[in-house]
């Protein structure tokens, strides 16, 4: 993104990190949990060469961003949205993945005048209707904090449903290596706790024109499909179905990815 430095903002007792670039009407992008902000890398320059102000941010205790916050759930990711877009100066379109579309949504709901439209990408807007108390917590064994950083390392390609980015290999080592940092796997341990039912909650609430973006493989969903309609019913949201795609479609298939947000970012223009 040819961007010479990372900035940091001061929340909640702790920094989150971002990066910008470009100029124009401000799109501010956020990982899910476990990731990095790079996991934007194939989308984020698209809309820099389009006239867009991008912003990138990495989750609290992901990154670049502090491990002292005493909360790491969607609601506090939300918070730090709302934060980055006043800091900015200016209204955003938030486009997040994973738990980072969950907390788009809480955002979008509770200051609506800062958020000018959504893009949800393989999004945890609810908790998975599918799965019970008992695997709940199986998976919040498998992610305490002596061996979380191991266990997501050796759980995350599995995500990477249909085709790979080119550059999967090094960047799953990018991601290992950032969560290996000392405080890091605790800080993820602890985002690994959250609960999407706030977003779930907020829904009603969100008033901002949406999209949704789903890989048709992806692995976090009984039936994506059917999740992603559920979605966009909630919403009135346009739905894209990625083909070849798991739970990162912006890197897997960012051919298709791309051209869809700039459709949406074209018609917010066009509608504002």
């Amino acid at each position: 993104m040819n961007i010479s430095s990372v900035d940091v903002i001061p929340v909640d007792g702790g920094t989150v990190a971002y990066e910008i670039a470009g100029a124009g009407p401000l799109v501010v992008f956020v990982p899910g949990m476990g990731d990095l902000r790079s996991t934007w890398r194939h989308l984020a320059p698209s809309l820099i060469a389009a006239d867009y102000r991008v912003a990138l941010t990495d989750l609290r205790g992901h990154g670049d961003s502090s491990t002292d916050f005493a909360e790491y759930d969607d609601e506090a990711t939300a918070r730090d949205i709302i934060a980055l877009v006043e800091h900015l100066g200016e209204p955003a379109v938030v486009i997040g993945n994973s738990m980072g579309a969950g907390s788009a949504v809480i955002a979008a709901a509770a200051r609506p005048e800062l958020v000018r439209g959504l893009v949800l990408v393989g999004p945890f807007v609810r908790n998975p209707p599918s799965v019970g108390a008992a695997m709940r917590l199986a998976f919040r064994v498998l992610m305490a904090r002596p061996w979380a950083a191991a266990v997501w390392k050796g759980y995350l390609p599995s995500l990477y449903k249909g085709r790979l980015p080119e550059d999967q290999t090094e960047y799953l080592a990018t991601v290992a290596a950032a969560l290996k940092r000392p405080g890091y796997g605790a800080a993820f341990s602890r985002t690994t706790r959250t609960t999407h039912a706030p977003a779930e909650a907020a829904l009603p609430a969100v008033s901002a024109p949406a999209l949704v973006i789903m890989g048709e493989l992806d692995p976090d969903f009984p039936t994506p499909a059917a999740e992603a309609a559920w979605i966009g019913d909630q919403l009135s949201a346009t739905v894209v179905m990625v083909a070849e795609a798991g739970h990162y479609p912006q890197s897997q298939r960012p051919d298709v990815v791309v051209p869809a947000v700039a459709s949406f970012l074209a018609d917010l223009g066009t509608n504002a």
